[in-house]
Formats: C-alpha cells, structure tokens, sequence
C-alpha cells in the first residue's frame, strides 16, 4: 500500500462523535436562541445526527446526556438510533443543575447530596447497559468560591470514595471517562481543575477509568498536545471532546480558534497510536447563533482536515531531522504538513466511500432543512435543561 493509499483507509475508518445537545437550542449565560426546526426529544435528535452522519461518513454515534435526553425506555432509543444508522455513544451524567447540588455533588459536605448524585451516576450506567454504551463521561462542576468555604483534601476524599462506588459498577467492556475544566462555575477551586488531577484519580481505580481532553478546558498558552502526549504514553487518554475558544469559555466549533493547534494535537495522537486505538474523538459544542446541523458537519469536517495533515507528516524525515538537532529542518516537516491543502484528498476519499465531496453542500440540497422546519411544529424544543 502507497503511503498516500494508507493515509486515505486512515481517513476512512476516523470516527467523530457528535453530542446530542448540539442539536438542541443553547445559548449564553445571557439569552438562549431559539431555531426552527428544533428537535423536541432525543428521537428527534437522533434523525439530526444521522444526517450529519449520511454526509459525512464519520460520525456512526452520537453522545447522550442525561437526564437532558431521558426517555422511559433506552431500548428503543438505541433502536431508533440503529434504524437511522448510527449507535448510541457516551452517557454523559449531569450534576450541575439540581439547587442541591450548589456546593458541589459529589464532592458536596452533605453525605445525602453525595448519595443522590453518586445514585445518579449509577443512574446513567444502568442506561449504558440498556443502550449498549461503552463510555460513561463525567464533569463535576463542583468546587469552592472562597477560602475556607469546604476544606480541599476532604472534597477529593469524597471524590475518590463516589467515583470507586461507580467504577465498580461498570460492566464488562465499559469505561469511565473523567473530565477536567480550569475552573467556571466556581471562582476559588475546582475539584478537578486539571489533567494531573483527573489522571491520579483514574490511576487510583484502574484501567477502566481514563481521562478526557476537552480543548477549550484550559488556561490560555497551554500546551495541549504536550498533555495529549504524555496521557498516551501512560495509556490514560480515554477521548476527546473537541471546541474552540477564544478568552475564557469554551463551546465553540473545533478548530475555530486555532487550527494549527488542532493539527499539533492530532499529530500526537497519531504519533502516540491514538488514532488506531480506544480514544473516543467526540465533539462537545453548542451552536447559539449558526445552524445546527451544518455547524456540526463543519466541525467534523476540521476534524478530518487536522487529522489528514498530521497523517502526512514524513516521520522518518522529522525523527532524522531531530536526531541530527536540526530545529529547523524538524519545523519545517511540521510545517509542510500543515500547509497542505488536504480538502481535494479529502474529496477524493468521501468520493470512494460512495459520498458526495462536499458535505455542506449536499446536506442543504437535500431539503432536510426545511422539511423540519414544516414539521416539527408544536411541542417542547429541546435544550439546556430540556
């Protein structure tokens, strides 16, 4: 097989998973927008992520959060999703938006606050077993604004006690992903602010707990793929959850606001071996002004782009660039890969598989669109909290 042969079947086997809460209405602190055509359920969401799937190719699942996409019977979910041609994906658990979880959740003083949100995660693996699920994802919002308000080492004493109660509820061939965030909500201490956190937690509990980059979850110059390595290394990066930001939040298109930092991280993850093993590439978006359902092909789409550079890097020039100190030589290989132009391979590669080269364009002449638009009147829009 040709090298360029090689990195087209790479391409074609990626995976991007999209998040049902990207279908729904989201929005800022300050206003939520609503869209046309919503999905009112996740049945409906479901038909969403199948269309991006349809013309992209790469997107075979689709990520659940609960209790935002709870339904009285997960088996249909699962078959509903499996008749419009893609599979249920991470469970992601939600305690953030209960009042009594306003000092935290699991990590909260109050042992029956931490007994409800423990149940709740124990919740969401009772829904993987009926959905078929591999990941549970988890992000804890919990944390501390003051000095002195809680006391920081008892807060990880409870968080290691929760999440050991839930690891050892997982079945046969399931994981918990853990998630990190700098900080936001709170304003003094987050109880899991960083990778370092996450990975001593998860390498307290075993294999089946590994960690989650989110790209926009860190401090500004952060070196991601630094991170991205090192996680690889020790076989601890259990997936992504792709966006952008620009100042402090997060939540925007991947790619958005650094590309070539997304192309610096897939290069990692294909240097590590990542791209052919357990590492779930999952988008974490919310679309507050664009539509849906062509925000999330392009954010797909700059997926497949970062990846099908880093896939072009010429290893063997830049480890004999490296080798022989030639920091110029080994940028410019970086570099090389990088200003390539991969958009007419990537057409070249949606063509074999039977797909239309330009996804977008495809998706708006299909009349999808308009068609939930007309029909998706009346009901309840879905989206935060829905």
């Amino acid at each position: 097989m040709t090298e360029l042969a090689a990195v087209k079947a790479a391409l074609k086997t990626q995976a991007v998973e999209t998040p049902s809460w990207a279908y729904g209405n989201s929005g800022t602190r300050f206003k939520v927008f609503a869209q046309a055509g919503v999905p009112r359920d996740p049945f409906e969401k479901l038909d969403d992520a199948a269309k991006v799937h349809e013309f992209t190719g790469v997107a075979p699942t689709v990520a659940l959060h609960i209790p935002w996409d709870k339904v009285e019977d997960y088996t249909a979910l699962a078959g509903h999703a499996e008749k419009r041609g893609v599979r249920i994906g991470a469970i992601n658990s939600n305690t953030f938006q209960d009042d009594d979880y306003k000092l935290g959740s699991i990590c909260h003083p109050d042992a029956a606050v931490r007994r409800k949100a423990v149940g709740h995660l124990l919740e969401c693996v009772d829904i993987m077993d009926a959905t078929g699920s591999r990941d549970l994802k988890l992000w804890f919002a919990d944390g501390t604004n003051y000095p002195g308000q809680d006391d920081v080492r008892s807060r990880q004493d409870r968080l290691a006690e929760g999440l050991a109660e839930v690891y050892e509820r997982l079945g046969e061939g399931q994981r918990m992903l853990l998630e990190y965030k700098l900080f936001e909500p709170a304003f003094y201490t987050t109880d899991v602010p960083d990778w370092g956190t996450a990975y001593a937690h998860c390498l307290k509990l075993g294999e089946k707990a590994q960690v989650v980059v989110d790209t926009g979850h860190h401090a500004p110059g952060t070196n991601i793929e630094f991170i991205v390595a090192r996680l690889l290394r020790e076989g601890k990066l259990g997936g992504f959850d792709f966006n952008s930001r620009f100042y402090a939040d997060d939540d925007l298109m991947v790619g958005a606001a650094d590309p070539f930092q997304l192309f610096r991280i897939m290069y990692e993850v294909v240097r590590g071996g990542g791209f052919t093993s357990d590492v779930a590439f999952m988008l974490d978006q919310c679309h507050n002004i664009e539509a849906k359902i062509p925000a999330i092909i392009r954010s797909v789409m700059n997926v497949q782009e970062a990846t099908a550079k880093a896939l072009l890097v010429d290893a063997e020039a830049l480890s004999a660039a490296q080798a022989s100190g030639d920091v110029l030589g080994a940028n410019a290989v970086l570099m090389d890969a990088y200003d390539t132009d991969v958009r007419p391979l990537l057409r070249e590669v949606r063509q074999e598989m039977g797909l239309d080269p330009d996804p977008i364009a495809a998706y708006r002449e299909c009349g999808w669109a308009e068609k939930v638009v007309a029909e998706r009147v009346g009901g309840q829009q879905a989206g935060w909290g829905a």
